[in-house]
């Protein structure tokens, strides 16, 4: 137990990027949720430092702590928020925690990707409260999580059902997709650009009156597929395993990539279209569009025509997509933007 009337000390290591950004939203109320419910309840002192330790998520758990050296910082607790997936074989680690070092290691994506600042939070308590002997810090949610005690280290897995696909959400939002739809900007406006000359062309004018709904969801899916491709090849996003031991990381990493390009090239896509839709509707007269089609037209005209034009703009905008920031685009891609995270700061 901590002492009653006397200052403790947490240390919250975190990983650049997303752990870093949660760990100063939840310093402020972890001060709050540390102290005891009694009149001599400790106060706690609670710091901040951003710096990546973890090279990749096959480090073990002893070389963390060598890494980080916790009997060398001057704080009683210390807390390492990592974006980087922890596994033991197939099951997501959330926590593992040092009794004896009085530190714990939390991986953010293993915790999902709903309500991840609450969860941090709770998780963080958890372990404090593992370190220092506390149980009744923990929320009697995160008391639930599946515990197994190892020698010199107890070590909590993510919540059954599911496990996998809360692990693939929170590391999905660690790439922070919307970074990526709004880094693609001059992808957007060279795509536009494509779209509006294509407002000046009938031969498309009655293309897209004539392809109907299915034809141009194909085109929309063949669209966005070749922006992603031309992504993953122009910017080496792929990953690679150099042996089987690798092989399910770069499966894990790979898809994650994958879902975070969909996310923001779809998004980027949407922009395009409504974009392409107002434009089509201030410059191109009803009167002529129904001459070139050959029957009275609508506001279903203009939305095909805008459908059409966001796909074949798309197309036209992954050849841009070359232009963009190196830095970037590789952001969206798991193991990339660890190495690079990790080299920059090393």
């Amino acid at each position: 137990m901590t002492e009653p009337g006397r200052t403790s000390s947490l240390l919250l290591i975190a990983d650049p990027g997303v752990p870093a950004a949660l760990a100063e939203r939840i310093a402020d109320s972890l001060a709050d949720e540390l102290a005891e419910p009694v009149n001599s309840s400790p106060r706690w002192d609670i710091s901040v430092r951003a710096k990546p330790f973890l090279p990749d998520e096959h480090a073990t758990f002893r070389e963390v702590i060598e890494s980080v050296n916790p009997s060398g910082e001057d704080a009683e607790v210390i807390v390492y928020l990592t974006d980087l997936p922890r596994r033991e074989h197939t099951l997501p680690v959330i926590a593992d925690v040092s009794l004896e070092h009085r530190f714990a290691l939390v991986s953010v994506p293993g915790i999902g990707a709903a309500f991840v600042t609450r969860r941090v939070r709770d998780v963080v308590l958890l372990v404090i409260g593992e370190v220092t002997g506390q149980p009744e810090l923990a929320s009697e949610r995160v008391k639930r999580l599946p515990r197994t005690q190892l020698p010199g280290t107890v070590r909590y897995f993510a919540p059954r059902g599911f496990r996998r696909v809360r692990l693939l959400a929170g590391m999905v939002r660690a790439n922070r997709p919307w970074r990526l739809a709004t880094g693609l900007s001059r992808v957007l406006v060279g795509a536009f650009a494509t779209g509006a000359l294509g407002l000046v062309t009938s031969t498309v004018w009655s293309f897209a009156d004539t392809m109907g709904p299915w034809r141009l969801a194909t085109a929309t899916v063949l669209s966005i597929g070749a922006m992603m491709a031309w992504l993953i090849l122009d910017h080496e996003l792929w990953e690679r395993p150099k042996s089987s031991t690798e092989r399910d990381r770069a499966r894990l990493y790979n898809l994650s990539t994958l879902i975070t390009l969909l996310i923001g090239v779809a998004v980027q896509y949407v922009a395009l279209f409504f974009l392409l839709l107002v434009a089509a509707g201030v410059s191109l007269p009803p009167g002529l569009l129904a001459r070139e089609v050959g029957h009275p037209t609508g506001v279903a005209s203009y939305f095909l025509l805008a459908w059409l034009l966001a796909s074949i703009a798309t197309v036209g905008g992954a050849l841009g997509s070359g232009l963009e920031d190196d830095e970037v685009v590789r952001a969206a891609a798991y193991g990339a933007r660890q190495r690079q995270r990790f080299d920059q700061s090393s």
